[in-house]
């Protein structure tokens, strides 16, 4: 492969090789990218709610606690 690469012009290696893997390939980045992003997006969704139902557990046992005390 190196050889084949060699007597060629820069502009090949470095531009028309990533243009056709782009092209060829294209489709299946931008699912395995959308994939990630998605995923982020729901462990961040995910994180959200748990910490405003640890926040809202927190401030009714509070509230509950102190009217106890009476």
């Amino acid at each position: 492969m190196r050889e084949m690469f060699a007597g060629m012009p820069w502009w090949v290696k470095w531009v028309a090789v990533p243009v056709i893997a782009l092209v060829v390939f294209g489709g299946l980045i931008a699912s395995v990218v959308g994939f990630v992003i998605g995923l982020l997006f729901k462990a961040l969704v995910f994180v959200a709610l748990v910490g405003g139902l640890i926040f809202v557990v927190r401030k009714f046992m509070a509230s509950s606690s102190s009217s106890g005390d009476w």
